[in-house]
């Protein structure tokens, strides 16, 4: 099968409106070509296509049979759709999620809704727009941007146990990002994300990696923050802050398996997602974030999450990204 892979590349110029930190949801010219190669042990890669604005030109252009989509884009929640809208448009077959599900899960504040609605546990939150009024909130707290990944914008700060200090980080978000705030109830337990990989009856869920959070300096944050990702824990100097398979118990393994299905279907998500959860100080896991375009770091030593849980699973690096392929080519029929 003839298969493009459209991505970012690092190092290339920033498009209009990026926010602060945007490189860190693009890719490495090496993990761009780790993909690539992983595609040509069965495929023929035709190209990799870089996600600005030629790449509708690019893809109508080369017409492959599918796409495996990686690129984030940057600026605004609907940078993750871009290209799929691009792909529905030219009527070409992509890996991963539609940009309706890639724009709902991008913003946290309509994901938790939606999720809230379909009966899953999430935390409390509240938007706080630009120029808008700071809510009462109960304490502690933590105030994030309304759409970014990869931790951007979370900072030991974000942490809050004062209104100052909420009026101190909505204004660093508003001015900073660009964009409204979030602002949730701080959850003190443990964390865990679920990586998912499948469609209908096919849903494989991977093991769970729990993000080990006490491991991280001493006087830092109990949280998975901007630092934590990629500044703390690298691979030159790494933290073990993963634990996959996690040790939890059969009640907890199966509140999130079967609550990570549950959002997956209630999104719409397609082909692979990744679902983050934190647990409330009785030890009851919420859903955080669904990430329905996560990273693919194929190094183990930089701790990516989906792959590593994909390890766990015993799959390679290449044998993760041809499922993808594999999974996303079943739902259009094209195997």
């Amino acid at each position: 099968m003839r298969i493009a892979i459209c991505a970012n590349r690092q190092g290339t110029a920033p498009p209009p409106h990026a926010t602060m930190h945007y490189e860190a949801e693009w890719d490495t010219p090496s993990t761009i070509e780790a993909v690539a190669q992983a595609v040509r042990q069965e495929h023929e890669c035709v190209g990799v296509i870089e996600a600005d604005v030629h790449a509708f030109e690019a893809l109508r252009c080369l017409r492959p049979a599918l796409v495996f989509n990686m690129a984030e884009c940057a600026g605004g929640r609907d940078r993750e759709g871009r290209i799929p809208a691009m792909l529905e448009m030219l009527g070409i077959p992509y890996t991963g999620s539609d940009p309706v599900t890639l724009g709902m899960g991008l913003d946290k504040a309509l994901c938790n809704h939606i999720l809230r609605a379909a009966g899953l546990p999430v935390p409390s939150a509240v938007v706080v727009h630009q120029g808008g009024a700071l809510p009462a909130v109960a304490f502690p707290a933590i105030v994030k941007p309304v759409h970014e990944g990869s931790g951007i914008g979370i900072h030991a700060s974000s942490l809050v146990y004062t209104p100052q200090e909420v009026q101190r980080e909505v204004r660093r978000i508003h001015t900073q990002h660009g964009e409204a705030a979030v602002i949730e109830a701080f959850l003190p337990g443990r964390e865990f994300t679920v990586a998912l990989l499948g469609n209908g009856p096919s849903l494989h869920v991977l093991p769970v990696l729990e993000i080990l959070l006490e491991n991280l300096p001493a006087g830092v944050p109990r949280l998975y923050s901007y630092e934590a990702k990629w500044l703390y824990d690298t691979p030159a100097h790494p933290l073990d802050l993963h634990a996959c398979p996690a040790q939890i118990s059969p009640t907890l393994q199966d509140k999130l398996v079967a609550g990570s299905r549950h959002a997956f279907t209630a999104l719409g998500c397609r082909d692979w997602c990744r679902i983050d959860w934190r647990c409330d100080r009785h030890g009851q896991p919420h859903i955080l974030e669904v990430n329905a375009l996560p990273g693919l770091i194929p190094a183990p030593e930089a701790h990516s999450c989906f792959p590593t849980a994909a390890r766990a699973a015993g799959m390679t690096f290449d044998e993760l990204i041809l499922s993808i392929i594999e999974t996303a080519a079943r739902r259009y029929g094209l195997v």
